[in-house]
Parts: C-alpha cells; structure tokens; sequence
C-alpha cells in the first residue's frame, strides 16, 4: 500500500507521516517550493523524508509562481507578517488557491507511483482561519480529484483525501505525534523562517499553545529562550 504525503517540513504534515507510517503505507512525501518567505520549511522536509528512510521517494516541486501572483505576505516579501495573534479574520499570510493547488500536484504523484491515499495535514480546529483547511474544501476536493483522473474513473477504489488532524486541537496532534516518535525537532513552523522561530506569527503562537496545553516543551529554538 502506497501514500502521498503533503510534506511541508511542518508539525501537522509531518504528524500524518507518522500516523500514514503507522498505518502500513510506504511513504511517498511531496514537498512543494513556491519561494516561500519561510522556504527553510524545505530543508526541514528533507532531513523529515530522510528521518523515515523515503528520501528516493521524496519529491520537491517548485512553484516559483505564486511569487509571481502574490497577495501573501509568504510570498510577497514587500508585506509585513501578522504578529498581532490569531483572530477570527483571515490572515494576510494566505496563500490564494495554495492547498488547491498542492493536492491537485500531489494527486498527480499519487497517479503516477500507484497511491490510493493522499495525506494532508490539514486542521479545521487550530487553526489561522485559511478557507482551504475547512471540511467541506477537503469534501469537495475529494469528488474532483476523482472526476479528473484516470485511476479515479477507470477504478473501482477511488482516491482517498485523508485529513486525520482535521477535527484535532493542535494539542491532540503533539499528544498522537509523540506516540508516534514523530520527529517534531525536525520541523518548523516558524512563517519568517531563520534559525530561530519569531514565537509571535499565528503559527509559532499555535505551535506554542499546542505544546504548552499538551505539556510537552517545544524541541524547536525559539529568539525568545524563555519559549
């Protein structure tokens, strides 16, 4: 049995690597390069593919373009990262179309290596508020991704989305990693990247809440020690 996983090098994606691994699959990790402002996620992702033995698995696709596109401050680095916390608005941080886009590449891969199970870390509890995290994007993605290929109209099992963090706290996903030995020291979250995390984008302050309310401390280095 085969999965893809969406691999971002971050704490969720790299939780369902363990939870696909668990399952018995044989990992097919796909990493996707869009100039991000964080694009040090990359590298975390392939010492994570190679912390599972999978890296003559591991693809890395550049798609230069969403800088070109812009309307990110992850990709747009002319714009300032939110710093000010997680509200209910949707953060300038968005990427427009992103995870769209990642799963309609990573159910490509999943054709071409003979992948039933497509993973994708995605969370519809902590979360920025992004549109494409939601259940009915997945729900909707799932139905297309089967009416617009070959295995999905000519086989009698379908593609399969799998979102097992979607209904979790980013708590509960620590809690199932650290079962797991999931490599969280591997990881990054941090959207401005570097050597240290900010601590004070919408991902670095779910991060910490998660670990904090999990009460496990953070592996990862933070500019603020006291992380």
């Amino acid at each position: 049995m085969k999965a893809v996983i969406v691999l971002s090098g971050g704490l969720d994606s790299t939780t369902c690597m363990g939870i696909a691994k668990a399952a018995g699959y044989q990992l097919y990790p796909i990493t996707f390069h869009y100039e991000q402002r964080h694009e040090c996620e990359v590298e975390c992702a392939r010492k994570i593919a190679e912390y599972y033995g999978v890296s003559k698995h591991h693809r890395i696709v550049n798609l230069s373009f969403f800088q070109q596109l812009g309307g990110s401050s992850l990709t747009d680095k002319t714009e300032s990262v939110q710093t000010d916390g997680v509200t209910d608005d949707i953060p300038n941080t968005y990427v427009p179309a992103r995870n769209m886009i990642f799963l309609s590449l990573a159910t490509a891969y999943a054709e071409v290596v003979g992948a039933k199970k497509i993973y994708t870390g995605v969370s519809a509890v902590d979360y920025s508020g992004y549109p494409d995290c939601r259940p009915e994007f997945i729900e909707s993605m799932s139905e297309t991704i089967n009416l617009a290929t070959k295995v999905g109209v000519t086989s009698e099992e379908k593609l399969s989305i799998e979102t097992p963090l979607i209904q979790l706290s980013k708590a509960d996903t620590i809690k199932r990693g650290v079962e797991l030995q999931v490599p969280f020291h591997l990881t990054t979250s941090c959207y401005l990247g570097g050597n240290a995390a900010c601590g004070m984008c919408d991902s670095c302050r779910l991060r910490l809440k998660g670990f904090a309310e999990a009460g496990y401390k953070d592996p990862i280095h933070y500019q603020n020690e006291s992380y």
